[in-house]
């Protein structure tokens, strides 16, 4: 018996059994509410590093640190480190086990109520323009507003790394055929790529569903043009009001429109109205939002 036990412990993953230590040490259980799964795999966790690029000069924001293991390798590679977790108890132990490192910051907040230029300050991070990047093993229901959160910010990272569901990261790199306001709101700002996936047995405790690593390259300026952000989603949203639907259809039913207008109006931008939202490309999008802007007797007064 005693031998089958040692066989168990030297087949723990060594992170698997850090963590336990960690959330029995502290008195802590993941929280359902919070989403929280701690990363148990030193392979995967190398990866998200490798992606990330770092350079001792840069600074990295890492939402939802949890109990510091990915913070610890951000600190031996980055200039600062700056940790935003929202977990008030998980903040306290971080701001213990980091308290000595000068370059490293906990901040015991919601990142979606700091603005990122704000994080950047309250980091010491100085100007924002200085660029920095996002790294993260996101809670799977605060993903995509996080992503918007930073992409559509005055202070955009460089590039973000981030551990998002394995469908999530599939519909952001989605081409024409496939495509999503999600997809459409990511690619705007920058170029998404699936660095791996990763399995659920990789955290504690294991989630439902697999994960992927999505490396996001940010644009200095967005890959459209597009004069009035909000106004272009106006339409995009419109269009996958209802998916299903032929664009005359849903443009019509979500910009409250006759539906000759609408059919009149994708004719004009050189796109057929029988075409459904999923198949537009990036600048599709763009065509049609400026020819909708230009012709406001056919638009919404929004438009």
């Amino acid at each position: 018996m005693e031998r089958r036990r040692k066989r168990t412990a030297q087949g723990t993953p060594p992170l698997l059994i850090q963590t336990r230590r960690l959330l029995k040490q502290f008195g802590i259980r993941a929280k359902k509410g919070l989403a929280q799964h701690f990363l148990i795999d030193e392979t995967v966790l190398h990866k998200v590093v490798s992606a990330a690029e770092l350079r001792p000069s840069e600074t990295v924001v890492e939402i939802g640190p949890g109990l510091g293991v990915l913070t610890k390798e951000l600190t031996a590679r980055a200039g600062r480190v700056i940790a935003v977790e929202v977990d008030a108890k998980l903040a306290s132990i971080l701001n213990d086990t980091f308290g000595s490192f000068p370059n490293v910051t906990i901040i015991n907040a919601d990142v979606l109520e700091l603005q990122p230029s704000e994080i950047l300050i309250q980091g010491g991070a100085g100007s924002p323009g200085e660029g920095y990047k996002v790294v993260a093993n996101l809670p799977y229901y605060i993903a995509s507003p996080v992503l918007r959160h930073f992409l559509e910010a005055s202070a955009k990272p460089l590039r973000m790394v981030v551990m998002v569901q394995k469908e999530v990261g599939q519909n952001i790199v989605a081409k024409p055929g496939h495509m999503s306001l999600l997809s459409i709101s990511v690619q705007l700002y920058g170029e998404p790529a699936i660095v791996a996936y990763v399995p659920a047995r990789s955290f504690y405790p294991p989630p439902k569903v697999d994960s992927a690593i999505l490396r996001i390259d940010v644009y200095q300026q967005p890959a459209a043009e597009v004069t009035d952000v909000g106004k272009f989603f106006e339409v995009v949203r419109a269009g996958f009001s209802a998916p299903r639907k032929q664009l005359r259809n849903a443009l019509s039913q979500g910009l409250s429109l006759p539906p000759g207008s609408a059919a009149q109006l994708l004719e004009e931008a050189s796109i057929s109205p029988q075409r459904r939202a999923q198949t537009l490309s990036l600048d599709e999008w763009a065509v049609l939002y400026r020819v909708f802007a230009e012709h406001p007797a056919h638009s919404t007064e929004t438009l």
